[in-house]
């Protein structure tokens, strides 16, 4: 990942392929634009680097990687360094250390900076209100919002969005349009395949090259549509019931399209391999799909495990039928319900879905991990762990576990035991895995759109 430009003479700092040129020995690097910040520089008005996503690479320790992304979905808008350093384990103070040494800023500071950063999003893309961008981004008032504008981009919002473009304002028939700008190649018509084959009936929805799926929001449901925009950014259109913390629902969406992804490093680790290296010649923009709802995702594993994809959907959508919240009005974009939560299936009657015994115990046995904390899907825990949390659950294997990881984000998952892999490596699995390390999940995405059935629908262990 290149690092943002802060030249001292001028006081600005840049996102990477900015125009503006300056002496080499007036510049200075850092790795996020909230580091730039921190040291007291200025966005440039030309590049707009808040329009960036704010990651770090997953080769810098993944302790800090994990704590990154934690932040930008709202870690300390909901609680203390304190809080996060016992989420991961550590000390607040060596959370610090760490953030100065790899980041360049506070865990704070990077949290004021993305919530920051998001505003000045608004302020462009949309006509919110002043107020309703201070709710919609966490700062919970205009004078919070204002004091984090003056001390962040030298200017009021007020006055920042007197110079958006023309061409910022996105306007949608219904919800609010966002920009989720990405970095590198996008195989969207790869991404779309794939959801569309394994969407849940009611709650996903494929047609006209848009993914559109139900939340729920704060108790409240809601729909979200992603659709190709431009080179560099898929247009979000969020039906929400209200928009307070929508910088953390941006943020989950971005997941599901993994657009955080830095496609150059596994890119540039797995170009050589001579298994990946030609699959990534053919494919260079194929991603590995994300989710919106690690729990759902995972309960679509369980009931996929020794059928065929047409029947788990199947399986699926009457399980959302029968549990799910109903939502009125969305028959015309597919939609009819939301997906239960792991407090509802944990105890739930699963009878009469098509389901075998085994996987209505594992389903709520699933639930009841989740539920209780057991099992962790919000990318806190190393993979080992999770891995080995979710396997202790009887029914529930290595391929399950791996599965869920690949979609929840974690780069080096690889379900190893999945007939597709094994059908693609024949004898050499074993060795190429380890080549691939880190980057073995986007590996297997390779593998399996190589092989037409991404992936495939038979593990060979649960």
């Amino acid at each position: 990942m290149e690092p943002y430009a802060a030249v001292v003479t001028t006081g600005i700092y840049c996102r990477p392929g900015c125009g503006a040129r300056a002496r080499p020995d007036h510049v200075r690097e850092y790795p996020l634009a909230a580091a730039a910040e921190a040291a007291g520089f200025r966005a440039c008005f030309h590049c707009r680097p808040y329009r960036r996503p704010q990651t770090v690479s997953w080769l810098r320790p993944e302790l800090v990687c994990r704590a990154v992304r934690l932040i930008l979905d709202g870690a300390l808008d909901r609680g203390t360094e304190d809080d996060l350093g016992a989420r991961l384990g550590v000390s607040a103070r060596h959370l610090r250390r760490l953030f100065a040494a790899h980041v360049g800023a506070t865990p704070a500071g990077l949290a004021r900076s993305s919530r920051a950063h998001f505003a000045r999003r608004l302020l462009d893309d949309t006509d919110l209100s002043v107020l309703e961008i201070a709710l919609a981004t966490g700062f919970g008032s205009v004078r919070q919002l204002n004091r984090a504008s003056k001390e962040i981009f030298h200017a009021s919002p007020r006055a920042l969005r007197a110079k958006r473009r023309k061409a910022d304002r996105l306007a949608a028939d219904g919800g609010l349009s966002l920009r989720l700008t990405y970095q590198g190649p996008l195989d969207w018509d790869a991404m779309l395949a794939y959801f569309a084959a394994r969407a849940i009936p009611g709650v996903e929805y494929v047609a006209d090259r848009t993914y559109r799926r139900t939340i729920v929001l704060d108790g409240d449901p809601g729909v979200l549509e992603l659709a190709p925009g431009g080179e560099d950014h898929v247009v979000l259109v969020a039906h929400l019931p209200h928009w307070e913390e929508l910088v953390h629902l941006v943020s989950r969406a971005r997941r599901i399209a993994s657009l955080d992804l830095d496609l150059d490093e596994p890119a540039g680790h797995l170009a050589h391999d001579p298994t990946i290296g030609p699959l990534l010649a053919v494919r260079p923009g194929l991603r590995t799909p994300g989710t919106w709802d690690p729990f759902e995702t995972g309960v679509r594993a369980i009931v996929g495990q020794q059928v065929t994809i047409p029947a788990a959907n199947t399986i699926t959508g009457r399980l959302v039928e029968r549990f799910g919240m109903p939502v009125g009005g969305l028959q015309p974009l597919g939609l009819t319900h939301t997906f239960p939560p792991a407090s509802v299936l944990a105890t739930a009657d699963l009878r009469g879905l098509g389901l075998t015994g085994a996987r209505q115990e594992a389903i709520r046995a699933f639930a009841r991990a989740v539920a209780t904390g057991d099992v962790v899907l919000d990318n806190s825990v190393p993979l080992d762990q999770l891995v080995e949390s979710i396997t202790a659950i009887a029914g529930l294997g290595a391929w399950t576990a791996h599965y869920l990881a690949l979609r929840i984000g974690e780069p080096d998952a690889f379900p190893a035991t999945d007939l597709g892999i094994r059908r693609a490596l024949d004898r050499e699995a074993d060795v190429a895995v380890e080549r691939w390390r880190p980057w073995r999940a986007l590996a297997a995405m390779h593998l399996w759109t190589a092989d037409g059935q991404p992936p495939a629908a038979r593990p060979r262990a649960a």
